[in-house]
């Protein structure tokens, strides 16, 4: 008995490869990194911290970090959701395996590839955990930094405060950027379950997605700093 097919294989050479090779691509080599919509924002979030420093009244700023912090708390508890999920499939493989065979041109894998399907969800959605809860805690240290800049005349030691502010509210957009990142190529996987095309196929479609949008948007044209 096999436990994976080589199509099944093959899918999941296709999906490892758009994963790994567009994170490295667009995290590890400047001059892809620095095209992006990330890179761009980093740049609006230094120019945010600098202009709090001529505010006495940080209420909006506050504000707007909690914004992001429940974003992040929302996505990290969605995905505690969807491990209880995976691991109540993960028990029942007869159950799930029915449910795809209900699917048209669906392969229903054997009881060992469907643990290796669902497995492979569990990693994706457990990374997406780690990734998130540690944006959430930088967020929180990015408004404790914001609390402890000082108000009054922008000053050199102000200023460097509002940079490390700034360093540590982009370390949080990053990792925030990545377990979302997690989010999407963990839809792809999930077509895994029903076909190994279907896997490619989302992949491949994941890919292009996250490239558009990071890449050849509207929003990254427009958020791109002018000087």
């Amino acid at each position: 008995m096999h436990v994976l097919t080589t199509f099944d294989i093959l899918g999941l050479i296709v999906f490892i490869g758009c994963w790994l090779g567009y994170a490295t691509a667009v995290d590890r080599v400047p001059r892809i990194r620095d095209s992006s919509v990330i890179f761009a924002m980093d740049e609006h979030r230094r120019r945010w911290m600098r202009a709090m420093l001529d505010r006495d009244n940080r209420i909006a700023d506050m504000a707007a970090i909690g914004n992001l912090m429940n974003s992040t708390s929302f996505l990290a508890t969605t995905s505690i959701f969807i491990l209880a999920g995976l691991v109540a499939l993960l028990g029942a493989p007869d159950l799930g395996r029915r449910v795809v065979a209900a699917l048209p041109y669906a392969l229903v894998p054997d009881e060992v590839a469907w643990e290796v399907k669902i497995a492979l969800l569990l990693i994706i959605f457990i990374n997406a955990f780690f990734e998130l809860t540690w944006a959430l805690r930088q967020f929180n240290y990015s408004s404790i930094l914001i609390g402890g800049i000082p108000t009054g005349a922008a000053n050199p030691a102000t200023i460097a405060q509002a940079d490390v502010a700034a360093r540590v509210l982009n370390r949080a957009a990053r990792h925030f950027n990545t377990g979302l990142r997690s989010y999407y190529f963990g839809l792809a996987a999930l077509a895994w379950i029903a076909h190994p095309a279907a896997l490619m196929a989302a992949s491949l479609f994941v890919l292009r997605e996250l490239h558009r949008r990071e890449f050849r948007s509207e929003v990254r044209d427009a958020v791109k700093p002018t000087g």
